[in-house]
């Protein structure tokens, strides 16, 4: 069992920038992909950005594509996500995920990934 645990999220103006984080419990973190999802109120939650076990490849949403970035730390266990040139569609609650198969295949779709966090809410303002 994995737990996630994120943060970094808060209120920010249109053209702000913010970074989640996301704290994994398992010392095994360099065995998962991981990835992040949001959702806006009403929406089903959407995939935003993957990376695979080692970090050398990601893939991106095209909606956020060359403004957020997704890396990680696996000495710290920790997965992050650098959001740039924040628009207010950007607003939701942001959730990471893992996923068992390591990364061979970058999934984009909720049901291939295997453990959630709680959430962050991103709130970006007009």
């Amino acid at each position: 069992q994995v737990e996630l645990v994120e943060s970094g999220g808060g209120l920010v103006q249109a053209g702000g920038s913010l970074r989640l984080s996301c704290a994994a419990s398992e010392r095994t973190f360099r065995n998962y992909a991981m990835g992040w999802f949001r959702q806006a109120p009403g929406k089903e939650r959407e995939f935003v950005a993957t990376i695979n076990w080692s970090g050398a490849r990601t893939y991106y949403a095209d909606s956020v594509k060359g403004r957020f970035t997704i890396s990680r730390d696996n000495a710290k266990n920790t997965v992050y996500l650098q959001m740039n040139s924040l628009k207010p569609e950007d607003t939701g609650v942001y959730y990471c995920a893992a996923d068992a198969s390591r990364g061979l295949v970058l999934y984009t779709r909720v049901s291939e990934y295997d453990y959630w966090g709680q959430g962050t809410q991103v709130t970006v303002s007009s």
